[in-house]
């Protein structure tokens, strides 16, 4: 296992960002348990192919690892990772603490997310925090990167230095509200934004068109490996906002495998996002290994993404 320690990342994914490059990301769940194998074995396809590797916190609700504790895992095993902090679980000082000690281990790439509500998850009687939301939690990783607190003090040991991205969900059904989200998490310090599960390319078209076009910040369209008509119907009922289009599922069904079918609708949609935005958000619950197949089917050629100490 590689020593980190002492050592600061110059990150892969930021200097794409700033270079312009089409950007690949791609999202791994820590471990629901002490062992976190499973984990970075998923993580390990994905060297070479993506600029970063996001860790989620808490998605859905779900009680897993902490994404801090696993984002250090991945950075131990030289993957550039994407930190996911959401606010539902931890108040203003935790997350100061959290995104400071981010920093100290060499974790550089924050996404903030106001998380999902706890009644949805796996733990409906715990209490959910929300001290604040995304746009304020881009605010204090501002302050902090200044080298103050969230109530303007000095940090007498030192400032931050991380790069911090949110999420955007072009297919919202209030256009307005989109927008005035986006604006907000821009004017907050946003450096790029990952969108949700995308199937409507039409309605993501006219977000980069209308709302996103000159930000000067990265898009990353979020795509989804469906493994069958009935994940696809699951994910339906079950994920707010996403709605598969009958054409998509019904190609499943008829599908002799409908795994591979799923990844060629993936492929085909990351052909089409290459078009639209400057990236694509890799999602493949579980089977994250087939990430790279999918990406060679697109004609996405990999990535340098090998971390440098300075």
């Amino acid at each position: 296992m590689p020593n980190t320690h002492n050592q600061i990342p110059l990150t892969c994914f930021r200097k794409a960002v700033e270079a312009g490059e089409f950007l690949v990301t791609a999202e791994v769940a820590p471990p629901k348990g002490g062992n976190p194998q499973h984990m970075i074995n998923m993580a390990a396809t994905l060297k070479g192919r993506v600029h970063a590797v996001n860790i989620t916190d808490g998605s859905r609700a779900v009680m897993r690892m902490s994404s801090l504790t696993a984002s250090v895992i991945l950075l131990q095993h030289g993957i550039e990772p994407i930190c996911q902090v959401a606010c539902r679980d931890r108040n203003k000082i935790g997350l100061q603490a959290d995104l400071m000690g981010a920093h100290a281990l060499g974790i550089r790439n924050i996404l903030a997310l106001t998380g999902d509500p706890v009644k949805v998850g796996d733990h409906p009687d715990a209490k959910g925090v929300f001290d604040v939301e995304s746009t304020r939690l881009l605010q204090i990783i501002g302050k902090l990167n200044k080298g103050i607190d969230y109530n303007e003090k000095p940090l007498p040991d030192g400032a931050t230095d991380l790069f911090a991205g949110a999420a955007v969900d072009p297919q919202c059904r209030s256009w307005s509200g989109l927008q005035s989200r986006f604006e907000r998490k821009l004017k907050s310090g946003a450096q790029f934004f990952q969108s949700q599960l995308i199937t409507d390319f039409e309605r993501l078209d006219k977000f980069m068109t209308q709302i996103a076009a000159g930000s000067n910040k990265p898009i990353l369209a979020g795509i989804f490996l469906l493994k069958s008509a009935k994940n696809a119907r699951f994910i339906n009922r079950a994920v707010p906002g996403v709605n598969i289009p009958e054409h998509i599922i019904d190609r499943l069904e008829r599908a002799k495998e409908p795994l591979e079918e799923g990844m060629k609708i993936a492929a085909e949609q990351v052909v089409i996002a290459r078009q639209l935005c400057q990236g694509v958000h890799m999602m493949a619950v579980k089977r994250e290994d087939l990430i790279s197949p999918i990406l060679d089917m697109a004609g996405v050629k990999p990535v340098n993404n090998e971390i440098v100490a300075a």
